[in-house]
């Protein structure tokens, strides 16, 4: 059954995600030796990738990551209200009305326009967004695009931007950075658009120097790049998706330098138990639209995670399976809002309660966040992130478990989830 030491049996809902703190701690320790001597930034946005971020930044700093990688200045403010005072970068530029709390908070703030260098400028300038006890300067990081054209300032504006922050004794240029948009990807094309990023960003820094300008962190590498363009690393190496115990991408792992022997491990696994049981005969169908029918006489098992909880309806339909009694079980008719359905067959003796794994491994077999993204045509970070917040996380580090329940105050500590582990800190 699932559950372990620390875990609720009151719980009502038979399905979990458990996040294995201590693979995260060792993916984090493996980013970090192969980046050194740069530094290595965990990526925990989008809760940490839906694994938790406030655990998963725990788990990393303690295996060897220095700064931390948010989307949003309300993630950022998470990790601060969870006492994590690690330094914490945005990835993107701010809101302008969002830097009186980027300043307050003691987040890094990316900056590529003229406008938010302004208000973050003038929110600098106000004693009552100050830090409290931090007289220094607002520490700013400066994105270029260089040919992703998502977001950052144009290679050309690079030197106008720095310039105006360079007469602004309230900020500070702490950083330079860009963000490389192929490099998980093989054959030469992918290459050569990695190889003329790092020459724009490289005649971006020897521009500023040319100035006297010498950013203290230059960044470029993402997991992708960290794994497979050491030239990018330079001080720091933006790790996401290794963090979570995944390559970029499949095509990646011919190009990845990590150390004979050490390997990325999943950290999420994905589970339930069997919440219904019933017979059906040869012919009948299961599901809504009634498309999948059975060939024989079968077992039907019901479990309680649906697409609502980030199971993709297309599974149904594209050969998705789960684990069940060690054996590869297809997902039978549609995947519902709340629950699917699977085709145990005719001499199943499955029961409810049994435990089915949707992401991990069970016996000798295992499915993983690749092969859900290889039969819908997608990526494991789109898997991963997408399981929903109402799936309860188990959080797992040295052999003991424990369960976030929700938001509820902590009698242990302000700011803390109750039934939040303790361990990692």
């Amino acid at each position: 059954m699932i559950g372990g030491a620390g875990v609720s049996s009151a719980l009502a809902r038979p399905a979990r995600a458990v996040v294995d703190l201590d693979a995260v701690r060792h993916n984090a320790r493996l980013m970090a030796e192969l980046a050194s001597p740069a530094a290595l930034c965990a990526v925990v946005k989008a809760d940490g990738y839906g694994h938790g971020a406030v655990q998963v930044a725990r788990a990393a700093v303690a295996g060897g990551a220095s700064w931390l990688g948010v989307a949003m200045v309300e993630e950022g403010i998470e990790l601060r209200r969870a006492g994590i005072m690690t330094p914490v970068l945005l990835l993107s530029e701010p809101p302008l009305e969002a830097m009186e709390e980027v300043v307050r908070s003691s987040l890094t703030p990316t900056v590529y326009s003229e406008e938010a260098l302004f208000e973050l400028s003038r929110v600098a300038r106000s004693s009552a967004a100050r830090r409290a006890g931090d007289a220094g300067a607002v520490r700013v990081h400066v994105k270029v695009d260089t040919g992703m054209h998502r977001v950052g300032a144009d290679p050309e504006d690079v030197i106008g931007i720095v310039s105006k922050l360079a007469a602004m004794p309230e900020l500070h240029l702490e950083g330079l950075w860009t963000h490389l948009a192929a490099a998980d990807l093989a054959g030469e094309a992918a290459r050569e658009l990695t190889r003329s990023q790092l020459q724009a960003f490289e005649r971006c820094r020897a521009e500023l120097e040319g100035i006297g300008v010498r950013p203290e962190i230059l960044h470029v590498a993402s997991s992708a790049g960290a794994l497979a363009y050491p030239e990018s690393r330079y001080h720091m190496a933006r790790c996401g998706i290794a963090l979570y115990g995944y390559l970029p991408s499949p095509g990646l792992a011919d190009l990845a330098r990590l150390a004979p022997g050490d390997a990325l491990v999943p950290a999420m696994r994905l589970e339930a138990e069997v919440s219904h049981v019933r017979r059906a005969r040869a012919g009948e169908g299961v599901s809504y639209g009634i498309d999948y029918r059975l060939p024989d006489d079968s077992v039907i098992a019901t479990v309680p995670l649906g697409y609502a909880d980030g199971v993709p309806r297309a599974l149904s339909r594209s050969g998705g399976e789960v684990l069940l009694a060690g054996e590869r079980r297809p997902i039978a008719g549609v995947v519902t809002m709340d629950q699917f359905m699977v085709d145990c067959g005719p001499r199943s003796q499955v029961r409810r309660g049994d435990d089915v794994v949707l992401l991990g491994r069970q016996g000798d077999c295992e499915i993983t966040a690749d092969d859900w993204a290889g039969i819908l045509g997608t990526i494991s970070y789109e898997v991963l992130s997408r399981i929903g917040a109402r799936v309860p996380r188990v959080y797992r580090q040295g052999g003991e478990s424990s369960l976030a329940l929700g938001q509820e105050p902590d009698p242990g500590g302000p700011g803390r989830r109750r039934g939040e582990s303790r361990m990692d800190e």
